[in-house]
C-alpha cells in the first residue's frame, strides 16, 4: 500500500512519515514481539503524512491554507476562528481521492481479518469492528514543538466513517487551539504535515496514563500511575477524577493509594441508542459512539487491584527501560484484566538535570 503502513512495519525513526503517535506504536509493537495475539499493543495502521500531503496539493488546498493563515492576527480571537472555520469546512467538503479510500478501507478489513471472534479488540462480534483514530503530527514530540494533546482523536469509529474522521483529524491541523499554538511556537510559516494511526479499539473497563517518573517529585525511583472506569479520552482529557498510585520501581512496592471519587464513565453506546445528529461536523461524538454513563457509588471503589497496579508498572518500566528515557504512558485493561498499551511519549515537563 503507498499511502500506509502497518506498525509492524514502523519504527521509532519513522517520525517524519507516521507522527510521533505512529511511530512510538511502531517501536512498541517490536519491542513486544511483531503482531501476535498476547502483544499489549493493540494491532493497526499509519496513514502515512504524504497522504495529507498529496491531498493538499492535488486538491490546490495549500495555497487556501496559506492564505487563510496569513490573515490571523493571535491577539484577535475572531480571526482565529474565521480562518479555522475556513480551513476546516474545505478540507471537510473536498472529496478523499478515489485511490486513497480503496487503501484505507482495505487495511481497515486486513486489521480484523485475522482477529479471532471472541477477541477483545472486536467486543466478541465478527460486525462490531471499531478503531480509534487518531491524528499524529510530523512535528509531535520533537525538539522544536509538542503537538501531544493539540489535535483531534475518534473513538469507536466504524468502516463506514473511518475515512470521514481521517479528514476529521487532518484538519484538526488547524483548530483554534492548533492554530495558536502554531504563533507560540513561531510556526505560522511553516508547513505542518500529519500523520492518522488507526488502531483497533479497546473498550476499556479501566483505562489510565502512567509517568515513569513522577512529575513532580522527579524522583527516578517513583513512578505514578492513574486509573479510572470507562474509556481513556476521560482521563486524558481532564474530565473524571482518578485513582493515583506511586510506585517504586526498584523493588516493584506500591508506595501510596489515593482513591479518587469517580462520578461517571466514557463508554461505547451500545448501537440501538446511538442518535444521529447534523451540523456538527468536528465533534468527537458526532455520531453517538460514546456516551456518559453515571456509575455512584461504584467511583469510590479503588479502581485497580494491588496485582493489577504492579502489573500496569512492569509493562510500562519495561517501555522505559527501552527508550531510555522517562514516558507518558497511556494504557487500558479490559473486563478480563488484560492490559494494553495505546500511546507512549516522552515526559518533556522534567528539568534538564533530572
Amino acid at each position: 500500500m503507498k499511502h500506509l503502513k502497518f506498525f509492524k512495519d514502523i519504527r521509532k525513526t519513522n517520525v517524519d512519515i507516521a507522527g510521533g503517535k505512529g511511530a512510538s506504536l511502531g517501536e512498541m509493537t517490536h519491542l513486544f514481539g511483531g503482531q501476535v495475539n498476547n502483544n499489549p499493543i493493540p494491532n493497526g495502521f499509519v496513514i502515512l503524512s504524504d497522504a495529507f500531503d498529496r491531498f493538499v496539493e492535488e486538491t490546490h488546498l495549500k495555497e487556501e491554507i496559506e492564505a487563510r493563515l496569513a490573515e490571523v492576527d493571535p491577539e484577535n480571537t475572531n480571526t482565529v476562528d474565521k480562518a479555522s472555520n475556513v480551513i476546516r469546512d474545505v478540507i471537510h467538503d473536498v472529496p478523499m481521492p478515489e485511490d486513497l479510500t480503496k487503501e484505507i478501507l482495505q487495511a481497515f478489513d486486513e486489521l480484523f481479518s485475522n482477529t479471532p471472534s471472541d477477541s477483545p479488540l472486536i467486543g466478541g462480534e465478527l460486525n462490531n469492528q471499531f478503531v480509534a483514530v487518531r491524528s499524529s503530527a510530523t512535528a509531535e514530540d520533537g525538539d522544536v514543538a509538542s503537538w501531544a494533546g493539540e489535535l483531534e482523536t475518534y473513538l469507536n469509529t466504524t468502516r463506514e466513517n473511518v475515512v470521514e474522521r481521517v479528514k476529521n483529524c487532518w484538519s484538526s491541523l488547524f483548530t483554534p487551539r492548533a492554530i495558536f499554538y502554531r504563533h507560540e511556537k513561531g510556526l505560522i510559516d511553516a508547513y505542518v504535515s500529519v500523520a492518522v494511526v488507526i488502531q483497533q479499539m479497546i473498550q476499556s473497563h479501566v483505562s489510565g496514563i502512567t509517568f515513569t517518573v513522577h512529575p513532580v517529585t522527579e524522583d527516578p525511583d517513583q513512578m505514578i500511575i492513574e486509573a479510572a472506569y470507562g474509556l481513556g479520552e476521560a482521563i486524558v482529557g481532564g474530565l473524571v477524577t482518578p485513582d493515583s498510585y506511586i510506585v517504586h520501581k526498584s523493588d516493584m512496592s506500591i508506595f501510596d493509594i489515593n482513591v479518587g471519587h469517580q462520578t461517571r464513565k466514557l463508554m461505547k453506546t451500545p448501537k440501538d441508542k446511538i442518535i444521529k445528529t447534523v451540523n456538527k461536523k468536528f465533534v468527537k461524538d458526532e455520531d453517538g459512539a460514546n456516551e456518559w454513563i453515571e456509575i455512584g457509588g461504584e467511583g469510590e471503589k479503588q479502581k485497580l487491584t494491588g496485582k493489577q497496579i504492579i502489573e500496569v508498572a512492569e509493562v510500562c518500566k519495561k517501555i522505559e527501560d527501552h527508550y531510555g528515557f522517562p514516558c507518558d504512558i497511556e494504557w487500558a485493561m479490559d473486563d478480563k484484566g488484560k492490559i494494553f498499551i495505546t500511546q507512549s511519549r516522552p515526559i518533556t515537563t522534567l528539568k534538564a538535570d533530572k
